[in-house]
């Protein structure tokens, strides 16, 4: 049986669908904290567990005779650790053979501000004793979905990463990953750095935009502080446009560009490219 935590969210819900291609829904659980909106998953035969990260007997109940546990990264930045601490107490507690993780790139190494949480996780579990895996998600080019709709109307966009580069790739190649690791062999105690294929800029996302819509969009960079100054004035909260400004910083130094083709090894294809989803989001 495997369990797949966060179920209902953007990743989750991909990751469940993969593993659906792969392996029949009587072997498949979602822990998710409001059983309704996976009422869909249920229709379809998946086991659908109610599960809150602030309720260890739930917890426990939901990874009870599991052999394989997906624990997706909690959403809420700055109050993952006790939240991830609770799902791997409840792992352990029912002994799961294998506790594989969604972290961030080089999560040990890392400078980004959304790192030290995934590194904590990280040797979290290393602690437990519970077999691993730990797949170090890069950046999802979806992050870029509405930015990118913005600048084709108003022909340009504003950031503070200069020429650093980024190798995304989308929620579904990741998700694809997951499924990868939780349905094969070979993977425990591994650790992937994953990340798309090529790598992007902000001046070469403005091309593509430019050629996809048939104008000038232009890209431009500004000091971190007037960047931040920018997206309070666009009604962002204070702690997401921080996460925003820092997230530059480290593109900016080359934090999230990597070569390892190690995504692509997994899922066995090429990742998805810039071009689609700067299509999709034109499109939508």
């Amino acid at each position: 049986m495997i369990v797949v935590t966060g179920a209902t969210g953007q990743l989750g819900r991909l990751v469940v669908e993969s593993l659906l291609e792969k392996i029949p829904a009587t072997e498949l659980a979602v822990a998710v904290r409001t059983p309704a909106k996976a009422a869909d998953l249920a229709e379809r035969g998946v086991d659908v567990r109610a599960a809150d990260y602030g309720d260890p007997a739930a917890l426990a109940a939901a990874v009870k005779g599991a052999d394989k546990v997906l624990l997706i990264s909690s959403s809420e930045v700055g109050g993952r650790v006790p939240q991830h601490t609770a799902v791997v107490n409840a792992a352990k507690e029912a002994g799961v053979g294998h506790l594989v993780y969604t972290s961030i790139l080089r999560a040990e190494t890392s400078t980004l501000g959304l790192a030290p949480e995934h590194k904590a996780t990280e040797e979290l579990i290393r602690g437990s004793g519970v077999p691993f895996t730990f797949l170090r998600n890069g950046w999802y080019t979806e992050n870029y979905l509405q930015p990118i709709a913005q600048a084709a109307e108003s022909g340009s966009f504003a950031g503070s990463a200069g020429d650093g580069r980024i190798s995304s790739a989308t929620r579904a190649d990741y998700a694809e990953a997951a499924a990868v690791v939780l349905t094969g062999d070979g993977h425990r105690g591994k650790v992937y750095e994953l990340a798309g294929d090529t790598s992007w800029s902000y001046p070469e996302l403005a091309a593509e935009l430019s050629r996809a819509v048939g104008r000038p969009v232009e890209y431009q960079d500004v000091p971190a502080e007037r960047h931040r100054e920018i997206l309070l004035g666009a009604g962002l909260p204070e702690p997401y446009a921080d996460l925003l400004v820092d997230s530059d910083r480290g593109i900016r130094g080359g934090e999230l560009a990597d070569d390892s083709g190690e995504l692509r090894a997994l899922i066995g294809r090429p990742t998805t490219p810039l071009t689609d989803t700067v299509a999709t989001a034109l499109r939508d």
